[in-house]
C-alpha cells in the first residue's frame, strides 16, 4: 500500500481541478511540444529511410553487389566459376560481363563513359535496368547487330534518340602500328534507353556481351562475373566467404569499396538529424521543469502536511516524478500515434498539398524521384519514444528533488 502511495496522490494532483489556469496551460503546452517533437522525428526519420531505400535500389540496383574477377587479363571459364559462386547460400544470381573504358560520338558531340558488354537473359536476373527502360528492352540486344543501350542523360547530351547510330572509340583492343596506336571504333545502333535517376544515367552504355567480346578482342574471355546477393548490407560479409571458395587468382570485391562512401554519409546524416531533431523534444521537456516548479510552489502546503503525517522525502519525490512523467507519457503517446498515421500516409497527404497549392515539392527533372518517399520503421519509433520518455522524467526530478526538502514548519507558517 505504501509504495502506491506516490502514483496515487501524484495521479490525483493530475487529476484535479486546477485552481491556477496558467499551470494548467504550461502543463498543455508541454504535452503539445513533445507530441509536435515526435511527430516531426518520427516523420523525418521515415523520409530519409525512404531516400536511403531508394538509393539503395536505384544505385545497388543498377552496381554489382559483389565483383569477382581474374587478377589476369579475363576469365576464360566464367562458366565453372559461375557454378562455384552459384553455390554459397547468400548468392541469388551471377552473370558475366565486359567493360571497357569509351568516348561515344554523334553529330560532333562527345561523351566519355562505361560500356558493358552483358548477356541481356542474365543480365535481368542481376540488374534493374530492364525494369527501368524507357524505350527497347534488354532483348533488343541482339549478338552481331551492335546494338546499344544508352542512359538517357548521356543519350540527351549527345542529341541521340532511338534508332540513331552512335560513334564508340575503345582504347582497349587498340591496333599498333608503326604510326602509333589506333583506337578502334565501331558504329552502334540505338536500340533501347534506360533511366534510373542516378549517376549512371550519363555514364552507362550496354551492348551485347559478344559484340563487346568482339570490339575488345577479349575472344571468348569475360572481365568479371557480377554476383547478386539476397542481402545487399551483407554483401562484405558473402565476399568475404566467396574469397575462401574460388581460386587465389580471382579477385572478390563488394559495393562498399565503390559506393560505401555514400551510404555512409546517408547513415551519419541520420544519426545527426535525429539529435538536431532530439532537441524539439528537449525543448518541450523543459517546459515539464516549469509546471513542476509552479506546482511545487502551488503545493507547499500539501507537501508540508503529507511529512508531518509520515511521508519521507522519497515519497514526496516520487509523487512529483509521477505527475511530471504523466505529461511525457501522454505526450509520447499522442506524438507516437500522430507520427506513425504521418509517416504511413505522407505520399498522399504531400500529394493533397500539391494538388490543393499547385506546387511540387521535388520536381521529376530536378531530383532523381518526383515524390516524398516514406519507410517506417518501428525500431525508429521506439527509439524515439524511449529518448521522449527519459528528457521527460529526468526533467522532473530537480523540482521533486527541491519538493522533498520543503520543511514542514516553514511551509504551514503563515496558513
Amino acid at each position: 500500500m505504501k509504495k502506491s502511495i506516490p502514483l496515487m496522490i501524484g495521479l490525483r494532483y493530475t487529476r484535479a481541478k486546477k485552481e491556477n489556469h496558467f499551470i494548467s496551460f504550461i502543463s498543455l503546452v508541454s504535452m503539445l511540444g513533445i507530441a509536435l517533437g515526435i511527430i516531426v522525428l518520427i516523420t523525418v526519420m521515415s523520409v530519409m529511410n525512404g531516400f536511403e531505400a531508394e538509393l539503395r535500389e536505384r544505385i545497388l540496383g543498377m552496381v554489382p553487389h559483389i565483383v569477382v574477377g581474374d587478377r589476369g587479363d579475363g576469365i576464360d571459364d566464367w562458366q565453372s566459376l559461375e557454378q562455384e559462386v552459384l553455390k554459397h547460400p547468400d548468392v541469388v544470381a551471377a552473370a558475366p560481363f565486359i567493360d571497357a573504358q569509351a568516348m561515344f560520338r554523334h553529330r560532333g558531340y562527345t561523351k566519355y563513359g562505361l560500356l558493358q558488354g552483358v548477356i541481356p537473359s542474365k543480365e535481368a536476373e542481376v540488374s534493374i535496368v530492364d525494369d527501368y527502360m524507357v524505350a527497347g528492352s534488354l532483348d533488343s540486344l541482339k549478338p552481331g547487330e551492335y546494338g546499344i543501350i544508352l542512359g538517357i542523360s548521356m543519350a540527351g547530351s549527345l542529341g541521340i534518340s532511338l534508332n540513331d547510330k552512335v560513334t564508340l572509340l575503345l582504347a582497349d583492343g587498340a591496333t599498333v602500328s608503326p604510326a602509333g596506336i589506333s583506337p578502334r571504333y565501331k558504329r552502334f545502333t540505338v536500340v533501347g534507353l534506360f533511366e534510373v535517376k542516378s549517376e549512371l544515367d550519363g555514364m552507362l552504355a550496354l551492348v551485347h556481351i559478344k559484340d563487346a567480346a568482339a570490339l575488345t578482342r577479349k575472344g571468348n574471355k569475360v572481365s568479371n562475373l557480377r554476383v547478386t546477393t539476397n542481402n545487399v548490407l551483407n554483401a562484405a560479409f558473402t565476399a568475404f566467404d566467396l574469397r575462401e571458395r574460388v581460386d587465389d587468382r580471382y579477385f572478390v570485391s563488394d559495393w562498399n569499396y565503390t559506393h560505401g562512401t555514400l551510404f555512409k554519409a546517408v547513415q551519419m546524416e541520420k544519426k545527426m538529424m535525429f539529435i538536431l531533431l532530439a532537441f524539439i523534444i528537449a525543448v518541450a521537456a523543459f517546459n515539464i521543469v516549469s509546471t513542476l516548479v509552479m506546482v511545487v510552489t502551488d503545493k507547499q502546503s500539501d507537501i508540508a502536511i503529507l511529512r508531518t503525517l509520515g511521508a519521507s522525502p522519497s515519497t514526496i519525490m516520487k509523487i512529483f516524478v509521477v505527475q511530471g512523467s504523466l505529461n511525457g507519457v501522454i505526450g509520447t503517446i499522442f506524438g507516437v500515434i500522430g507520427g506513425v498515421v504521418l509517416a504511413s500516409n505522407l505520399a498522399a497527404v504531400v500529394a493533397y498539398i500539391e494538388n490543393l497549392f499547385g506546387v511540387q515539392v521535388l520536381p521529376g527533372d530536378v531530383y532523381f524521384i518526383g515524390f516524398l518517399p516514406s519507410e517506417l520503421k518501428w525500431s525508429d519509433v521506439w527509439d524515439i519514444s524511449l529518448a521522449a520518455l527519459l528528457m521527460s522524467t529526468l526533467a522532473t526530478l530537480y523540482p521533486a528533488w527541491k519538493a522533498s526538502k520543503t520543511k514542514p514548519a516553514e511551509a504551514l507558517r503563515y496558513e
